[in-house]
């Protein structure tokens, strides 16, 4: 996911509140660390999105979504494109599950296009968008290849858009209506479920800042919309357990670890209001903990847009926490409206080049074992697994080779604290790289790689990168 933009205007990103003042970055060094080590019941696989990987965007009865719409306005997205034909896995996704089962990769995380089943969203289904599905499902099983699927990864169908979207409260109804349907399809041979994927992004981005789909701004607009996209995220949880047999059910978070600049009082306060609004918006009530108002008081506004019931109605027992990290964040006291905070960017404090990614994101492992111990202390949470953790470089292709070095160690380095977390008794139970290709990355377009294998994508020729043979050879150890 990308946060860059957000991060610039408004000084917001997403943390875990450190205990201790700014500290001096080394270069990293990647632990040497063994399949083994994880034991035999720990899950590692690779993940995607529809959106950013199928392309036929307007192919077999598919309904346009928000992000259909959205990159189509010229100046939406930095380097002008879209994602019409992005990996074109809609029609390479045989090729694409047998290059990730010759990786090793025995688990993948993939998620289904609401647009793709229901065109307007609701009513009419497309019965090519499920056979679709089918065919992906049985390929990946056939491959012996455990599919994951996300029940909603950011493309809203644009019918429900030009309804309101996240900010009409029908829409809790509409997605438990396409939750129904996907699950009861594709639920007697998937039985590894997730609702959203990190709520915080597609309705922080989407209705306040508007610099990702549909683009809306402005802090009630968000409100709203956080409140129904919390109801939604409960309500799918309730559709998975009725209509799967044996389900395992899940929902994704985007989590950075926090460092205030300093221990004086006013970052501290930044710091836990910014931790507040990013990590814990979504967490905290679907754990039945309620919004966290304390650290962040404009959160009771949502307060308007509530009905009785809806704060029972916002919790659900999910099987594990999908946790998504990327990077860590510091955070000063800074007159910034709605928030009063602001991000230091990583090269104004220090942080090596070497450090920082083609997203101008911090290289910091710590972080992710931060996160891990910061979501063990809920007693709520049974199971954690890191549903997302990657890197973009630049890649560069070399006869048939992807040399990306730093990849490698950014993985082995993060794979090491988790690990770390794991041996102190931490319920972290897998592991899913971002991403098993490069692909289309929102408003970033197609610049950043983030993928094991490369995608040229004129020719759709795969490369598979020297961190796809790494984790090939990792995984194999097994």
């Amino acid at each position: 996911m990308n946060r860059k933009d957000w991060l610039k205007l408004a000084g917001l990103t997403g943390l875990a509140l450190a205990s201790r003042p700014l500290q001096a970055i080394p270069h990293l060094v990647a632990p040497r660390i063994s399949r083994r080590d994880f034991g035999p019941d720990f899950t590692f696989g690779a993940a995607a999105a529809a959106y950013q990987i199928e392309g036929a965007w307007n192919l077999d009865g598919k309904g346009p979504s928000v992000w259909d719409a959205f990159t189509h306005r010229n100046g939406k997205i930095k380097d002008r494109s879209n994602g019409d034909t992005a990996c074109d896995f809609y029609h390479r996704y045989p090729d694409d599950i047998r290059l990730a089962k010759g990786l090793g990769i025995q688990h993948l995380r993939l998620s289904t296009a609401w647009s793709r089943i229901l065109p307007e969203g609701k009513g009419k289904v497309n019965q090519a968008g499920l056979d679709f599905y089918d065919r992906v499902v049985d390929s990946c099983l056939e491959n012996g290849v455990v599919p994951w699927l996300t029940l909603y990864h950011w493309d809203l169908p644009q019918a429900l858009e030009d309804a309101g979207g996240w900010r009409n409260r029908d829409v809790v109804n509409w997605f438990s209506d396409y939750a129904d349907l996907t699950t009861r399809r594709l639920g007697d041979r998937v039985k590894n479920w997730m609702v959203l994927n990190e709520p915080m992004a597609f309705v922080g981005l989407g209705y306040m800042l508007g610099m990702h789909a549909p683009g809306k701004k402005g802090p009630f607009k968000f409100l709203k919309a956080a409140h129904h996209a919390t109801l939604a995220q409960a309500a799918g949880g309730r559709v998975v357990r009725a209509n799967v047999p044996g389900a395992h059910i899940g929902t994704t978070f985007s989590m950075s670890h926090v460092t205030p600049r300093s221990e004086h009082e006013k970052d501290l306060l930044a710091s836990r209001k910014v931790d507040a609004l990013w990590n814990r918006l979504f967490l905290e009530p679907a754990l039945g903990l309620g919004y966290p108002e304390k650290d962040f008081p404009l959160l009771k506004h949502i307060e308007r847009y509530t009905q009785p019931g809806d704060m029972e109605s916002l919790a659900f027992d999910f099987d594990f926490i999908g946790l998504q990290n990327y990077t860590r964040e510091v955070i000063k006291k800074a007159f910034v409206p709605f928030l009063g905070a602001k991000f230091i960017p990583p090269a104004k404090r220090g942080v090596p080049p070497e450090n920082i990614t083609e997203m101008g994101w911090e290289v910091y492992p710590e972080g992710i074992y931060q996160l891990l111990k910061k979501l063990a202390a809920y007693p709520q949470i049974k199971k954690i697994i890191v549903t997302e953790n990657g890197a973009a470089f630049p890649d560069k292709v070399e006869g048939n080779e992807v040399k990306d070095n730093a990849r490698q160690s950014f993985l082995q380095s993060y794979l090491g604290e988790v690990l770390k977390a794991k041996q102190e008794g931490v319920p972290v139970n897998g592991y899913f790289v971002w991403t098993l290709m490069d692909n289309f990355e929102w408003a970033e377009g197609y610049r950043p790689r983030f993928g094991l294998i490369h995608v040229d994508f004129e020719t759709q020729k795969r490369t598979v990168k020297q961190s796809g043979l790494w984790y090939r050879d990792f995984l194999s150890e097994h």
